[in-house]
């Protein structure tokens, strides 16, 4: 259960339990970040790992173990004592930070198509994982946000109190997010080549340079990223609404985007993935445009949230199979399929979008001429912020809208899956002994 994520509560820790200075977040976390982001350009080691393995666990399927060291670390980095001082304390924490992030969730983020295509055979089962299995953990997400400020308000009140609490989530979570790898094993092979033929850096070089497609997914990823970590809801809500408690409203319309997830599966089986995509960007647009025109009015704000919040499934939830069909399309052509390291690509990008959608607001606004210490904010700064939340993204996702113009490989994939399952079975049928390797 990745998708859970205690880490950003971790100030309140530092500050009162802890009693390290506030300070000690940016000193903590700020090198810490550093790291996630220079691990960035090493996604595709991650993948080229993954991409080598051959266990008697399967290819992907051992690194699901990373879900307990991510669970364990997080425990640990919440479990500092304030005996300690603060340079080690300080070290602690870094340390374990960059074991969730930078080492366990990147892994995590290799491994998932890798072990889905060995799992299991055919797109219809691609679907169904990846849109009626995105319910479970959206829901676990959305009770957690509701609860876990609750219980640290009951149970957070010491350094044990916070290290209990932690625990109790961490736990079933780890055991939760384990029972794939308990029953669900990798039952066959899907390339045309010996079990035993290893991948090689080459190979890798071969589908960055060759495989046009990824980058596409990666642009939409970024994009995506950079806009959710833009962190500007405060501001606008702060500023342009008056009431940043009003903020909340918005996280409620969420709930209304799950049943989308139910007739997602037939939506997929009458339209392009492409074209499932880009008509999510529009709705995106629409809704960006309506935050634009709609200054402190709640309902068009729930509006626009909505819209925006409904357009992000359709990439939220094909993602994973563009993935597998850049795999298709690699060993088409040839290549390796490399999942793994396609996946890697993506989880660049998501980083990347993600680091430098925070950083841009902060650059943007203070450029505006934002002082939040001023009894009155400039007109400027007031329609930075206007910008920030409507105009601005709209613009980056029309770059997307435009790229997905280009993913022109879904036309072929009748004819690429066929070419390719015959290559298969003519390998098959001349090594029968590699089959559930």
């Amino acid at each position: 259960m990745k998708e859970i994520n205690v880490v950003p509560y971790r100030l309140a820790q530092l500050s009162g339990i802890v009693h390290g200075a506030c300070g000690m977040d940016s000193w903590c976390f700020g090198p810490g970040k550093k790291l996630y982001m220079s691990t960035s350009p090493y996604e595709k080691e991650a993948g080229f790992i993954v991409d080598r393995t051959h266990t008697k666990w399967g290819k992907g399927r051992p690194y699901e173990w990373c879900i307990v060291g991510m669970w364990l670390c997080t425990w640990l980095m919440f479990s500092a004592s304030p005996e300690w001082s603060g340079v080690i304390k300080g070290a602690w924490i870094f340390c374990m930070y960059c074991l969730v992030n930078a080492v366990f969730y990147t892994m995590l983020n290799a491994n998932g198509n890798v072990y889905m295509v060995r799992a299991f055979k055919t797109q219809d089962e691609y679907v169904a994982l990846n849109t009626y299995g995105g319910i479970i953990p959206m829901l676990t997400a959305f009770a957690f946000n509701i609860a876990f400020p609750v219980a640290m308000a009951k149970i957070a009140t010491s350094p044990a109190g916070w290290s209990r609490l932690v625990a109790v989530i961490a736990v079933p979570l780890a055991a939760f997010g384990m029972l794939r790898f308990l029953t669900i094993k990798e039952t066959h092979e899907v390339e045309a080549v010996s079990a035993t033929e290893k991948i090689s850096l080459k190979d890798v070089g071969m589908i960055l340079k060759h495989n046009r497609y990824i980058y596409i997914l990666a642009i939409a990823t970024l994009v995506m990223n950079f806009v959710t970590n833009m962190g500007i809801n405060t501001y606008y809500f702060t500023y342009i609404v008056g009431n940043v408690g009003l903020m909340g409203f918005l996280s409620v319309v969420q709930i209304v985007i799950i049943p989308l997830m139910f007739v997602f599966p037939p939506i997929i089986r009458k339209f392009s993935k492409q074209k499932l995509i880009m008509a999510g960007v529009l709705t995106t647009c629409v809704g960006l445009f309506i935050n634009f025109i709609a200054g402190s009015n709640m309902t068009l704000l729930m509006i626009g949230a909505l819209l925006q919040n409904a357009g992000a499934v359709p990439i939220s939830m094909l993602a994973s199979l563009l993935i597998v069909d850049c795999a298709e399309y690699n060993e088409w052509k040839g290549m390796r399929r490399m999942e793994g390291t396609l996946g890697s690509v993506n989880g660049f990008a998501s980083k990347v979008g993600g680091s430098l959608g925070t950083a841009f607001v902060g650059i943007m606004i203070g450029l505006a001429g934002y002082d939040a210490s001023a009894a009155v904010m400039p007109d400027s700064a007031i329609l930075m912020i206007r910008l920030l939340y409507s105009l601005i993204p709209l613009a980056l996702y029309v770059v997307v809208f435009i790229a997905m113009g280009f993913y022109k490989v879904e036309k072929d994939m009748p004819q690429i899956l066929k070419d390719n399952e015959e290559r298969r079975a003519a390998y098959l049928a001349e090594h029968p002994e590699t089959e559930n390797k």
